[in-house]
This record gives structure tokens, sequence and C-alpha cells, in this order.
């Protein structure tokens, strides 16, 4: 995975020299009436914002009850230590897997897909999907969590893979969530059935290539995207962060994150090769960072769109429906454990 992502980054920084040819830095005409959420907001209203690209990160999940990975003191990576591990990353590397699986699996049942709700943010996807505006939501998350709001396999291209589906690593046969889940919830280390081989989620671990529909996507969809929006991501994983270079210097780009990322560097920007986010600086025209909790900007959002009342019934419906399916559930277990004992 790291091989290819260099590659891919280094193809861009091409694309974006030659497409300078070495000249310094144009000034463009502002494309929001101001660099705020309500110049978002009113770009949508105008009619220019109709195929929405969403990128989304782990900050859109916080909410939910998942941890983020790099926050310090509440992050995934600072709360791996219990595991023994020779460093945090390695849980998701693919050489101490095939070695000793166990941290993994572990780690995956506390933090398993179905355990959770969507948050705000998710849903705020699902709406535009609905309002007919999304074009696609591009996730780092592997916890599913767009997927439950509603979110189909069309609208989504999962990044950095998901526990939507497990294949084997020696015969490549698939299995289910349900298997997985019901793997993980005994404690088992899944092995194949076939060939006894080990049975991984498909998540993507270092060292590991990128699904081919990302590669696929990302060819048409970020061209055709007139307005993108960035979730909760804190811009630092390759190739992931670079796609927000790739839309046209006429798209504006709107962050809803806890801090500034994504930024363009001073000396790359003096070279001509400056294609990262301008929030502040004088020749600002088109990005605009929002900071606080992603639901917040998403209901601020909607609220400046003439939505929040829908949105929040919406929101309400759902969590609702997730309740009582969960209860339900609970209840047909214990009747089943019942009859068992």
């Amino acid at each position: 995975m790291l091989q290819a992502a260099n590659d891919f980054c280094f193809v861009d920084m091409l694309r974006a020299l030659f497409a300078r040819n070495m000249a310094l830095p144009r000034h463009h005409a502002p494309v929001l009436e101001e660099m705020t959420l309500n110049g978002i907001a009113k770009y949508i209203q105008s009619g220019k914002g109709k195929r929405i690209l969403c990128m989304v990160g782990a900050g859109i999940s916080t909410s939910a009850g998942i941890p983020d990975f790099r926050s310090p003191g509440s992050g995934l990576y600072h709360n791996l230590q219990k595991y023994n591990l020779p460093h945090p990353q390695a849980i998701f590397e693919m050489s101490y897997f095939k070695m000793n699986p166990q941290p993994f699996f572990t780690l995956a049942k506390e933090l398993y897909p179905g355990e959770f709700k969507p948050t705000v943010s998710h849903y705020f996807m699902r709406f535009l999907r609905d309002k007919g505006l999304l074009l696609r939501c591009y996730t780092q998350n592997i916890d599913t969590l767009e997927r439950v709001a509603g979110l189909t396999d069309d609208n989504l291209v999962e990044a950095h893979g998901s526990f939507h589906t497990s294949h084997c690593l020696g015969c490549q046969k698939a299995f289910p969530l349900t298997w997985m889940k019901e793997e993980i919830f005994k404690d088992n280390i899944p092995v194949c059935d076939e060939c006894e081989g080990l049975v991984k989620p498909d998540i993507i671990f270092f060292g590991e290539s990128l699904p081919q529909r990302f590669f696929q996507c990302i060819q048409t969809d970020f061209s055709d995207c007139d307005l993108l929006i960035i979730m909760g991501t804190s811009l630092v994983v390759q190739p992931f962060s670079s796609l927000t270079n790739r839309v046209s210097e006429t798209t504006p780009r709107l962050l809803l994150n806890m801090e500034r990322s994504g930024q363009t560097d001073p000396i790359m920007a003096a070279l001509g090769l400056g294609s990262g986010m301008d929030f502040d600086s004088e020749n600002a025209y088109r990005d605009v960072a929002w900071l606080g909790k992603c639901d917040d900007g998403c209901l601020a959002l909607a609220e400046l769109l003439g939505w929040k009342e829908e949105f929040e019934a919406l929101v309400t419906a759902e969590h609702s429906r997730i309740d009582e399916e969960l209860t339900t559930a609970k209840l047909q277990g214990a009747t089943i454990g019942a009859h068992h004992s």
C-alpha cells in the first residue's frame, strides 16, 4: 500500500507541476460570496452545489463512541498499550497479524459494527443523498456506519475497506458480516472452513493495496464534483489526503473538523506547487474551515439551508428504529437462550 500511495502522490505532484507550468500561484476571483459556512449554504441554495463529494474520517464517528486514531489520551493508538504490541500501528500490519491475530480480533470485538449508531454527520450525507445532491462519499472509516445510515454500495467508496465482507487469506473464500461477527463474539480466531486459512475482514492493513474501486471512482468523481465537504479527518494518510487536490480550482472546499488540516504548505505555494487548502491568506477564494464537532457543523449547515427541522426528524426517526431493532434482537436472543437452558 505504501509504494502505491507514494506512486499515486508523485503522479499528482507532477500533474500539478505541469498544470501550472512552473508559474507562481494565480489569483482567483472568489467562488463564494463569503468564506464562511453561510457562504457554502448560499452556494448550495444557488443551485451550484449539485454534485457534492464528501470525504470523511474517524472524527465523524467519535460521537457514536468510537475513538479516532490520533487524539492524545483518547485516540485508538494511545489506548493500544494493553495489547503489548511492538508499536501501535502493528495491530494493522499484515506481517504482525499473520503472526499474532489475537490483538486485532480482541480490538475488533470492542469496536465491532452493529454496536454503535450512526451520528448526525453520517445522516447528513444520507440527507444529501435523499436530496439528490450527493455524488459520492469517500470514507476512511471501517465501522460501516455510513451503510447503517442508509448509504448504498453506489454511494460509497470505502477507501480503507470495511468489516462488511471478509476473505480467507489462503483460498480467498468470501465470508459475510454475520459469520465474522459470530466468530469474533465467540472469541474465536476466524478460520476458513475449506482450507483452514486465517480469515480477515476486508479492511486495508499497512502493506495492502487500496480497493480497485477507489482508483476507478476517483478518475471521474473529483472532476465532476462541484462542492467538496471534508469531515473529521486530519488529512495525513496518503493517498486519501491528496484527493482534496483533485477537484477543479473553482470547486469550493468545506472542512468540518476540530482543527485545521490539509492546508497549503507556504514553501510549496511559493514554487507554484501549493494545492492544499487556503483558509486565511489574502488569496483565499474557495476554502472554508468550520472548527468544532462535525455533528454541530452539519446541524449548523442544515439550519442555514432551511433543512434543520426535516433533518433532525430523520435522525430521530432512524435512531428510534435502530433502538427498536436492538431491543427486539436482545429479546429474541434471551428467548433462544432460555429455550436452550
